[in-house]
This record gives structure tokens, sequence and C-alpha cells, in this order.
């Protein structure tokens, strides 16, 4: 699989992504959507956490087409927040020492952190200089 090299290309698969992630088990749609933006193509330090109130939205995001670290977790965030899976509702994307990490299920399920998504059994930073919960993008996206 590759990145899709025009707008409308990566509009259409990121809905396909969506609509495949609906019926999947929590996993799977974790790692559907983990491995869909880890194929993105990498660009160091586009968006900053001092600069929130002007992140693209969604659809900015995958216009510009341009993505560090941050802007792969915020992809992945509006991915998840899209969804409205009852059992997706408490995604956080946070500012920790191991990168712009998306935790889910209080960080029982970690992306952002490579290809795979990580299933936590001792991830134990708790506080972060940053961080955007899916009820802020809800608010946000309204």
């Amino acid at each position: 699989m590759t990145w899709p090299v025009s707008f409308e290309q990566r509009l259409a698969a990121w809905h396909r992504l969506r609509d495949h992630a609906c019926n999947l088990s929590i996993e799977a749609a974790l790692d559907a959507i983990n491995c869909w933006w880890q194929l993105a193509p990498w660009r160091a330090y586009h968006l900053h956490w001092d600069d929130r109130d002007n992140w693209p939205d969604p659809w900015q995001l995958l216009s510009d087409n341009i993505y560090c670290d941050l802007a792969k977790g915020l992809g992945i965030m509006y991915t998840i927040t899209l969804l409205d899976r009852e059992d997706l509702q408490d995604a956080c994307m946070v500012d920790s020492s191991l990168g712009n990490l998306v935790l889910i299920r209080q960080g029982k399920y970690i992306l952002n952190w490579g290809h795979d998504i990580g299933v936590n059994n001792n991830f134990e930073q708790t506080n972060f200089p940053h961080q955007v919960s899916q009820s802020d993008l809800k608010q946000q996206l309204e």
C-alpha cells in the first residue's frame, strides 16, 4: 500500500479507511488507522503544540500533505473522532517523552509510535506538557 498522491485520492482513501474501521474489532480498527497514517510522507516540524489554535482541520491536513509526527497524530485523532464509535470515545493525543502519541482506553492502546499499535502494559508517564482530547477535537469540528 502506498500513500495516495492527489488530494482527491487521499480524501477517498481516508473515507474508505473510516468506513472499513467502523465494522472492525477495536484492535483491528486501531491497527488499520495507525498503519494508514504511518504511510504518510514524514517531514520534520510542520505543526507545533504552541500553535494549536491554527492546526488544520482534517480536510486541510489531507490537502496540505505535510506530516510531521504531530500532524500524523492529529490525523489519527481526527479519524478516530469522526468514526464516532462507542468503544473509542476516550482518545487523547499527548506530547510524551516518546513522541506525540495517541492513547486509547486510558493508554491501553498506543498509536503513532510506529507501524504497529502498542498494547500498553507499563506506560508510566502521566504528566504531559501538552495534550488534546477527543472531546476537544469534536468541539473544533462542530
